[in-house]
């Protein structure tokens, strides 16, 4: 069956100032990669989400705030995170094309979904929006399926710390969160200490890296501590926070990775949850050649092919802090 993919025009709406690195051109360099693999993809269009599926994650003082400012004609909300007249239209179908992707999954309509959206939204809290991000995207999808029953892991390798996406199920027993990020870097936040509280004590995972560290640390972090968690937690759903700038080229970040580490680590990812159950959404990505890419090396894993557009990379450091943190959570 073919990969679903999901984006809409409206997301290039959301402007964000003239040298930002959160740009319209990045859903361009996604569509250079999806058009580079031979994977059969179908092509559906996000529908905006609904005020109840935002509401299990933000509060309604904090969209009313954000949908005012948007109509009012937006500006900037600190100094990393820029909103237009058009952002909240673009925010809402970015929230509403994961949770439509599920829904098509579900019916069966292809095994996996990849869902390039804008704005990203792993930093946004349930009050706050920060880090180029106003809506969280992926912990939307992920509390529509939690709120069904659902059992959800989420992987963010993003090179930075979704903190949004933690804060939102930090007491949570029913999402298990795990991010590789750099560290230190923005936020600030992740690391291998805070791994949850109250009903969801041991389901957040922080696997903060050195600057440098290389697609081998990442697959080691697979094999030794995600592997094993989910396991122990048995995922009914898979949610990939996809962010591609722990790449070499990246501007805004130190990590070493490949595009074509992404696509090993997304193999082996799919491998935790059966066909249908998989999620791909989109977060950063700033270079636009290691964006297209590194979408291309992630669609073609998911649809069970190998594409390297360059070499899968290793020798860097970071391992430590991999063992430290299989250590913490194997207790």
């Amino acid at each position: 069956m073919p990969i679903l993919v999901e984006t809409h025009p409206a997301f290039a709406d959301h402007l964000t100032g003239p040298g930002h690195p959160e740009r319209p051109a990045r859903l361009h360099a996604v569509e250079l990669g999806l058009a580079s693999s031979d994977v059969e993809v179908v092509r559906a269009t996000p529908r905006p989400a609904r005020r109840e599926e935002l509401e299990r994650v933000h509060t309604p003082v904090y969209l009313d705030a954000m949908q005012r400012f948007c109509a009012a004609g937006g500006g900037a909300l600190d100094g990393d995170t820029e909103a237009s007249s058009g952002s909240w239209d673009a925010a809402l179908l970015g929230a509403g094309a994961g949770v439509d992707a599920i829904e098509r999954l579900g019916r069966g309509e292809a095994t996996a979904a990849f869902v390039a959206v804008r704005p990203p939204g792993h930093h946004a809290t349930p009050t706050t929006a920060m880090g180029f991000c106003l809506i969280n995207n992926v912990a939307v999808a992920a509390a529509a399926l939690a709120s069904s029953g659902e059992r959800v892991l989420i992987v963010d390798y993003d090179a930075h710390h979704g903190n949004g996406t933690q804060d939102a199920f930090y007491t949570d027993s029913r999402v298990t969160y795990v991010s590789l990020h750099e560290w230190p870097l923005y936020p600030g936040t992740g690391w291998l200490d805070q791994t949850g509280e109250g009903a969801g004590a041991g389901e957040t995972v922080n696997i903060p890296l050195p600057a440098r560290a290389t697609g081998d640390v990442y697959l080691a972090a697979f094999d030794t501590v995600i592997a094993p968690l989910a396991a122990r937690v048995a995922p009914t759903w898979l949610i990939i926070s996809a962010g591609f700038d722990a790449h070499r080229a990246d501007p805004l970040t130190g990590l070493a990775l490949s595009s074509g580490d992404y696509g090993e680590l997304t193999a082996r990812l799919a491998t935790l949850v059966p066909a249908g159950r998989l999620l791909v959404m989109l977060e950063g990505g700033y270079d636009l050649q290691a964006l297209a890419d590194s979408t291309a090396s992630t669609i073609s894993a998911l649809g069970g092919a190998t594409m390297l557009p360059e070499p899968l990379t290793s020798g860097g450091p970071g391992r430590e802090l991999v063992d430290a943190a299989a250590r913490l959570h194997s207790r």
